[in-house]
């Protein structure tokens, strides 16, 4: 037994000091600077911390901060100060050594981005939707602090993405939930275009395991047929830049499995059907840095001169970058063989800068660098002014900071010709919050392009956009409606919150006042007679009323008050004044606990089986997505204590999956055909007589399919139809599609959610 013991400790002795050498090796082959001796301190101090602990796959824990720290290094570009802290990050968090300790051992800055890492462990989110908003906004304030917490934060999720097979499937479904939700498009903000795409596809993997599956299977089929279509593209480009004489090298990007089943999912339309799964990737090295920009356009002309280029798919993001940092002139180009290919043209330095993210170029890289006033500074200060203003609501909260990590760029122009960046889709009242809240809040309308339009315009690239002023003008609750960005939404909702407390402060001073004057007692009793004088529920609605000017404390309040008490149940009412709040807020707290606990009672550990029975009398099927047997889904333990089933992909999903993980449990369908279920089919094509007829007759006839509902509506030639059916399962759904798809003429078929979603080609 000691043999056995010994003999385990050895390999794993081995595996820890090869799996650091492998890091000290690709260390040192980077441009940083050589500071081995605290890396090597670094790892023998989390080595002996953690000790005789071993993660849920087996593997001594000290692997997991070597391989977060190698991410750092390796896929991030970061250096030792970044990788010091990778390796100490669990440090504080799991063992008994405090941030104090860290700091004496190794410095100041390794003990604040320890200390940082620390205070967002354990996931962004809580297992409360309030735990939630609060430990967002810690992750948020410490990328202002020192943007390499967060980069060392998505390198420690993208390595428990790598090994999240050793979790519960019910922790899977959070963890890649949460993932798809927040770490992947703060990858992508930063620029970090490689992580955000592997953090997607294992997001995708866990989620739809069977689906990411047969997607990577079409794509290894049709590899062959790609490889044909790259080199027989490339070969004649190849000839031009050698002519050229400028380096390069010549790539075949693929569409990742996520990208491509988003596609699917957004356009209703098979893998067959996706046509830019190959594009192509040019990354050349400038003859100096002054000729980088020209030479990207030299290329452009050389490679437009052998396929003719479309006029409407040139992304010039050389001349502007995205505001993750992100530079490349991408063009489409169609082939000799009649097929769209995108051609992306960028220079080694531009390539590093999309792979790595410019955070690793930044002003806190080691060894000094440029401390220029880049998009993602900007981007810092919005979020720091966003969190600035409290934000009651934590779903609130996230979503308003989930349209700036979403949103993609236009450029648009300030009357003096300065360009800013702002999301697609935003208004000229985003553009000018975005300005200043001065400007925001005062504004009547805007002059684009030199006509004038409404503060709800939307704005395109290119526009020169100048805001119209008015010192009367004051912020309306309506704006929220049409302002799109973070910062203009947070902005309003501050304001008018701070009006709406003002004028309920002056309220309260005019009710006290009237009591004064009128020589009443302000009591509970009192109150609730004005409350029920003007039609309010709550103090707060009255004082707010008043101090609006809606009521008046007239004659007939006095009267009122002085009439004698009635019998009403007026021990109930609990006054602003009195801490009825306060109140709230513990039945309210008391509630959430008693829901907490009784999730607890279910074990969470055992995969829920839907069978028709348990389907009928113990589970809902959720309205917003309708499942049906053989879709991936999930179960979700309400506030009543039910389970709801909801398809993974569900957008309802999605947000439980990161405000209410701990409510998660894996399901497995196992119904057999002994159900049937509502499902709505779509289909498409070219008009002519006996097409009706062919639909329905397969259906009916051939499948043996009831159907229920039937609208089909033809234009130009054009027929749309929509089919409501009752089917088993997913297999039943296949099975309709296939059989209709052969159908001549009919152009598309696909499931949809809603009889009446709208379908876009």
């Amino acid at each position: 037994m000691t043999d056995e013991k010994l003999t385990q400790g050895q390999a794993d002795e081995k595996q820890i000091n090869d799996a650091f050498q492998d890091l000290l090796d690709r260390y040192l082959e980077s441009k940083h600077r050589k500071k081995v001796e605290i890396i090597t301190k670094a790892f023998n101090f989390a080595r002996q911390a953690h000790k005789g602990v071993r993660r849920r796959s087996g593997e001594p824990y000290i692997l997991h901060p070597i391989a977060v720290a190698r991410i750092a290094c390796v896929e991030i570009g970061l250096g030792s100060t970044s990788i010091c802290s990778a390796l100490l990050h669990d440090v504080v968090e799991d063992t008994d050594y405090t941030v104090e300790d860290i700091e004496n051992l190794f410095g100041p800055k390794i003990a604040q981005i320890v200390d940082g890492l620390t205070k967002i462990s354990g996931g962004i989110f809580g297992d409360r939707a309030s735990a939630q908003a609060e430990n967002f906004k810690k992750l948020l304030l410490t990328m202002n602090d020192d943007i390499r917490v967060i980069l060392i934060k998505i390198a420690d999720r993208l390595h428990n993405m790598r090994t999240l097979g050793s979790m519960l499937p019910s922790k899977q479904y959070k963890i890649a939930g949460e993932t798809l939700y927040i770490y992947a498009p703060l990858a992508n903000r930063l620029g970090l275009n490689r992580i955000k795409t592997e953090l997607e596809d294992l997001s995708f993997k866990y989620e739809h395991p069977e689906t990411y599956a047969e997607i990577e299977k079409k794509l290894e089929s049709t590899k062959a047929e790609r490889d044909n279509v790259f080199k027989e593209f490339t070969a004649p480009i190849k000839e031009q830049l050698d002519k050229m004489g400028v380096p390069y090298r010549i790539l075949a990007r693929i569409k990742s499995p996520y990208s491509i089943w988003n596609k699917m999912q957004a356009k209703h339309i098979t893998f067959e059907e996706i046509y830019d799964i190959l594009a192509v990737r040019i990354i050349f090295t400038p003859r100096n840095e002054e000729e980088e920009l020209n030479d990207c356009f030299d290329i452009y002309v050389a490679i437009s001169k052998i396929y003719k280029p479309h006029p409407d798919r040139l992304r010039d993001w050389v001349s502007h970058p995205k505001a993750n940092g992100y530079q490349a002139l991408h063009v489409t180009l169609m082939s000799n063989k009649g097929q769209w290919i995108e051609v992306q043209i960028r220079s080694e330095r531009m390539n590093d800068v999309a792979e790595q993210g410019f955070a690793a170029h930044w002003k806190y890289k080691e060894g000094g660098g440029s401390e220029d006033e880049g998009e993602l500074t900007k981007w810092l200060k919005t979020i720091k002014e966003i969190l600035d203003d409290p934000q009651p609501d934590a779903l609130d909260f996230l979503d308003t900071i989930k349209l700036n990590l979403f949103a993609s760029e236009i450029f648009v122009f300030t009357p003096k010709g300065e360009i800013k960046t702002m999301p697609q889709n935003c208004t000229a009242l985003d553009f000018a919050f975005s300005i200043h809240t001065f400007l925001g809040s005062h504004c009547i309308g805007a002059k684009v392009n030199h006509k004038l339009v409404p503060l709800s315009y939307k704005l395109q690239s290119g526009d020169q956009v100048e805001i119209l002023t008015s010192k009367s003008q004051k912020v309306q609750p309506s704006w929220i409606n049409f302002a799109t960005t973070a910062k203009a939404k947070a902005k309003i909702q501050a304001i008018l919150k701070r009006e709406k407390r003002e004028q309920q402060q002056k309220g309260e001073d005019m009710i006290a006042d009237f009591f004064q004057r009128n020589e009443m007692e302000s009591s509970d009793e009192n109150i609730k007679k004005l409350c029920n004088l003007h039609n309010v529920k709550t103090y707060e609605e009255l004082a707010l009323g008043v101090g609006q000017g809606v009521f008046t404390l007239t004659d007939n309040d006095k009267n009122e008050i002085k009439e004698k008490p009635t019998q009403a149940n007026w021990k109930k009412y609990i006054s602003f004044a009195f801490g009825g709040g306060n109140k709230q807020k513990q039945t309210s707290k008391k509630k959430e606990d008693e829901t907490q606990q009784q999730t607890l009672n279910i074990d969470k550990k055992k995969i829920i089986k839907l069978t028709p029975d348990a389907i009928q009398k113990n589970y809902i099927l959720a309205d917003c997505c309708k499942p049906i047997p053989g879709d991936d889904v999930l179960g979700y333990i309400d506030d009543n204590n039910r389970i709801v089933i909801h398809k993974r992909q569900c957008p309802i999903a999605s947000q439980l999956k990161t405000s209410f993980g701990n409510r998660l449990l894996a399901v497995q369908w196992e119904t057999g055909k002994a159900l049937i279920f509502p499902v709505n089919v779509y289909v498409k094509g070219i008009d002519g007589i006996g097409v009706l007829n062919h639909v329905t007759q397969i259906i009916s006839e051939q499948l043996n399919v009831n159907i229920h509902k039937l609208n089909i509506e033809s234009n130009d030639g054009i027929f749309e139809g929509r089919i409501q059916l009752y089917v088993h399962d997913v297999d039943d759904v296949n099975t309709i599609c296939t059989n209709l798809k052969k159908i001549e003429n009919i152009k598309k078929v696909t499931r949809i959610e809603n009889y009446d979603d709208v379908i876009s080609d």
